[in-house]
């Protein structure tokens, strides 16, 4: 995993201790006291915080706990050890020597399941996550990554009883999996809608971290929407509350007892909790979770595009007042986004009805619609807005809408019209191989190989063609660039 930085799926073994009972407790308000005592407000209602105000307030969690902590369950996993696990010398139990968080660079990626004792090839390892009851029947939710590879899924209420679980279905793309035990009239949890969810809310998790069943931390919502590099498809619920080894599969609740979200990732540097936790919107999850169990897999709605985010440079050369919406850098050959007449330098600004602000937000709007579904595109081209209609296709293992990012960035180019046999094989009619940058082109990011395909939508064939577009632009051009198999719009600033 690559990258400057490290997210783990909190997925633990559990070398530690019995279940702790799910707290009893006191009416669900938020509260203060001061050394009068004072009223106490309605559940859900912040009294204003002036500087007349006691201490600060904070809600009272129990009511929550009690009523739906039951339906909270810890899962135990065994798998077969197909390397080595032994911990280097100075790693703590459960890292063997391909999970050291050191040894890589840090990225986005799952977390290595924690275990309590070190293992050979062959040998049964014990790992713990945790999940929660949807349906009184035995239908349980938890994380794809909490059951992969397992051999043997235990789960285990908080009343005590075990049961062998049977694995419906799993998603390794949305990190969602659907388990079932042979039980009747169980407790359940309730369903809240993410999309009512406001950024600075109270939320509560439960799960098992480290090992420590039945375990409740609470934060707030510090943001939503959030797509990470490894889960391009889920509008990720981002909360400062404590997630740990072993939370992984736990429910996310709000002040209501509402699930809103399943605990899946952390960013961490040290390998535990660091301020940053996801989940999974439960919209999201139940989607999947209904697929898993209706026809063993899921399908997701493709258009077949590379979309890139704009910046102000990029708004102002394609007319834009501000910089929002899904630049379209590339359309994939035979796709629907082909069909329907999508071009490199579109910029989607609305997906059935919905306004695209960030990049980001396409591929999840287009994952959520089942192949065959036909959508509305609010598109810019050539300064004007029009709609198109794309009937989506299945994306089986293509990608719904790809997410690029944009160099940044003034023109000194050496450039020479591509062969013909090059043209051919990169599929394209004109284009300008780069063989000299400096200048505003370096400053921008284009690099020798680069090949310039248009520049603020205009095809160009030759030094003059592009010369002719420099030449007319104001402050800002945006070349179309292809790299490798990838395009993508660069920004150049002219000064």
């Amino acid at each position: 995993m690559n990258l400057p930085t490290f997210v783990r799926k909190p997925m633990a073994a559990a070398a530690l201790g019995a279940a702790l009972a799910a707290p009893v407790g006191a009416v669900l308000a938020l509260g203060f006291h001061s050394h009068a005592e004072a009223a106490m407000p309605t559940a859900g209602t912040l009294p204003s915080l002036t500087s007349s105000t006691p201490q600060m307030v904070v809600p009272n969690f129990a009511a929550l706990v009690k009523q739906y902590g039951p339906a909270v369950v810890n899962i135990t996993t065994k798998e077969t050890v197909k390397t080595s696990s032994r911990a280097p010398q100075g790693l703590p139990p459960g890292f063997g020597e391909g999970d050291d968080p050191l040894s890589q660079f840090f990225g986005f990626g799952q977390m290595p399941r924690w275990r309590g004792q070190g293992g050979v090839p062959g040998q049964l390892l014990r790992g713990e996550g945790s999940g929660f009851i949807v349906g009184s029947n035995g239908v349980i939710l938890t994380n794809a990554h909490v059951v992969a590879d397992a051999k043997e899924v235990t789960v285990k209420l908080v009343d005590r009883r075990e049961f062998t679980a049977k694995v419906i279905g799993q998603d390794e793309t949305s990190d969602v999996a659907v388990l079932k035990i042979d039980a009747k009239d169980l407790p359940t949890v309730k369903l809240g809608n993410p999309d009512n969810v406001a950024v600075g809310e109270w939320v509560v998790a439960i799960g098992a971290p480290f090992g420590f069943e039945n375990s409740v931390t609470q934060g707030i919502v510090s943001a939503k929407g959030r797509t990470l590099p490894d889960g391009s498809y889920v509008p990720f619920l981002q909360t400062d509350v404590a997630i740990n080894p072993g939370n992984s599969g736990g429910p996310l609740f709000n002040l209501n007892g509402e699930v809103i979200g399943i605990n899946s990732q952390i960013y961490t540097r040290s390998g535990g909790y660091q301020g940053v936790s996801f989940a999974i919107p439960i919209d999201v999850a139940m989607n999947v979770s209904q697929q898993l169990q209706t026809s063993g897999h899921v399908a997701r709605g493709r258009i077949g595009v590379t979309v890139q985010p704009l910046d102000g440079q990029l708004a102002q050369s394609f007319g834009l007042t501000k910089p929002e919406g899904a630049l379209v850098a590339q359309v994939q050959k035979d796709s629907p986004g082909a069909e329907a007449g999508l071009k490199s330098g579109d910029v989607i600004l609305s997906f059935n009805g919905t306004d695209i602000h960030e990049s980001s937000e396409l591929p999840a709007q287009v994952a959520r619609l089942a192949p065959g579904t036909k959508a509305k595109l609010g598109i810019w081209r050539d300064g004007k807005a029009k709609e198109v209609v794309v009937q989506l296709a299945d994306m089986g293992a293509q990608e719904v809408a790809s997410a690029d990012s944009a160099a940044a960035g003034k023109l000194g180019l050496s450039v020479r019209p591509l062969t013909k046999d090059e043209q051919k094989q990169i599929e394209s009619e004109g284009g300008l191989l780069v063989q000299d940058v400096a200048g505003a082109a370096a400053e921008a990011g284009i690099q020798p190989g680069d090949v310039v395909l248009a520049a603020n939508g205009k095809a160009v064939g030759s030094a003059a063609d592009l010369k002719a577009i420099t030449d007319h632009a104001a402050k800002h051009l945006a070349l179309l660039v292809q790299r490798g198999e990838a395009r993508l719009f660069v920004p150049v600033d002219l000064g």
